[in-house]
């Protein structure tokens, strides 16, 4: 087990290994990292590595937890914010397609736990203080009243920005495959969807 889950101090040998293990898991994922990588470009020795984490699945999982604890609470403030609607979304939308960017293993990891080991994902991983939708579930209900936007579902209209900013992201293979794009390419296609989703949510919201 982890000596934490998260490092204590900036400095510290923990923010270290904590820091490469993150640089190697966004460049390689967890399957293709290697715990001696992980040492090297900490600046320590692969023994004490496993001092602090035993395992690289445990040390996968830290920061893993460290990037959604990191989030959890931002979406939340944005979410249940008294901004307009429009200008929530846009912002929603720029802030999860950013933080993916600079954690594109998170989805996957997401996905990999929820299939496994979804009582320990739910209950050990997972932040407590998710992110409340009532707020913004009642202010597209209140647009919707006003006139300002078509009816919609806003359950279905919430799963479908998420699963639109979250797609490309696990299906990247895929994706550079079948449009035949470069890494350079297919980054910035990734970076576009920042706009293209922003236009199409707000496109089909109106009247």
């Amino acid at each position: 087990m982890a000596k934490k889950d998260t490092p204590s101090t900036p400095d510290s040998t923990e923010q270290k290994i904590f820091d490469a293990a993150h640089e190697v898991f966004v460049q390689k994922g967890m399957d293709g990292a290697k715990m001696q990588e992980i040492a090297d470009k900490a600046g320590i020795n692969k023994a004490l590595l496993h001092y602090y984490y035993r395992s690289k699945e445990k040390l996968y999982e830290a920061v893993a937890k460290a990037v959604l604890s990191r989030a959890a609470p931002l979406v939340g403030n944005l979410i249940e914010s008294d901004r307009p609607l429009e200008e929530k979304i846009r912002h929603f939308i720029e802030f999860y397609i950013t933080t993916i960017s600079k954690n594109p293993f998170i989805p996957l990891f997401i996905l990999s736990e929820i299939n496994k080991h979804p009582d320990h994902f739910f209950e050990q991983i997972l932040p407590k203080d998710l992110p409340k939708p009532q707020v913004f579930i009642r202010q597209v209900e209140e647009e919707i009243a006003a006139g300002r936007i078509r009816a919609v579902n806003p359950y279905h209209l919430a799963v479908n920005v998420i699963a639109m900013c979250v797609f490309p992201f696990i299906a990247r293979p895929m994706i550079r495959f079948a449009m035949g794009l470069n890494s350079a390419e297919l980054k910035s296609f990734l970076e576009e969807r920042k706009t293209q989703v922003t236009e199409f949510v707000l496109a089909s919201l109106r009247p």
